[in-house]
């Protein structure tokens, strides 16, 4: 019943946004009575969170499937990793937009945030062993941050159709690898 209410929550966050459903609405999309999410949810925030949390978590899953074939803190496995990134934003807008508009309490979730350093962390190993590190330092943390800035904000441009309204004639899983290479040199 759980997953039912999280999918039916999740499909409403893409649907409507995280502020315009019911709980009732996400009791109906998944079939069960308005009394069964609070045996999962204290309330409709934890619903969200817990929805921004499976979202980190796929998110998580896409960067490292994304590394497959190539080697270990190889530049076409970051810039991969970035595409990854995007496509997810993409495919789930509602979704991204909810695991990042939740940062004002952020810091209360300790596991959103074990999760969201779990995240940036698929990148963070890579960029050491790219550069020849065992472990993760300063230097990695600060180009980890520059990629990371970089796939985000051209994440929310794309989901907000800004790209399309200025019809900026880039392909942009090549942009990704280019701005991946010219952030690492």
């Amino acid at each position: 019943m759980r997953a039912q209410l999280l999918n039916a929550t999740r499909l409403l966050v893409e649907e409507k946004g995280p502020d315009r459903f019911s709980i009732s609405e996400a009791c109906r999309a998944a079939g069960v009575s308005t009394a069964a999410p609070y045996r999962h949810f204290e309330d409709k925030r934890e619903m969200l969170v817990a929805v921004a949390m499976e979202g980190m978590a796929r998110l998580r899953d896409a960067m490292r499937s994304s590394l497959k074939g190539y080697k270990r803190g190889s530049i076409d496995g970051i810039s991969a990793m970035g595409v990854a990134y995007v496509h997810f934003a993409q495919r789930e807008p509602g979704v991204f937009r909810l695991m990042f508009g939740l940062t004002r309490d952020h810091g209360k979730h300790e596991a959103m945030m074990a999760l969201g350093h779990e995240t940036f962390g698929v990148l963070l190993s890579e960029l050491a062993a790219y550069m020849g590190k065992g472990d993760v330092d300063d230097e990695v943390t600060r180009r980890g941050f520059a990629l990371w800035t970089t796939v985000h904000g051209m994440s929310f441009l794309l989901i907000d159709d800004k790209v399309d309204v200025i019809q900026f004639p880039v392909e942009m899983d090549a942009l990704i690898h280019e701005m991946t290479v010219r952030l690492l040199a």
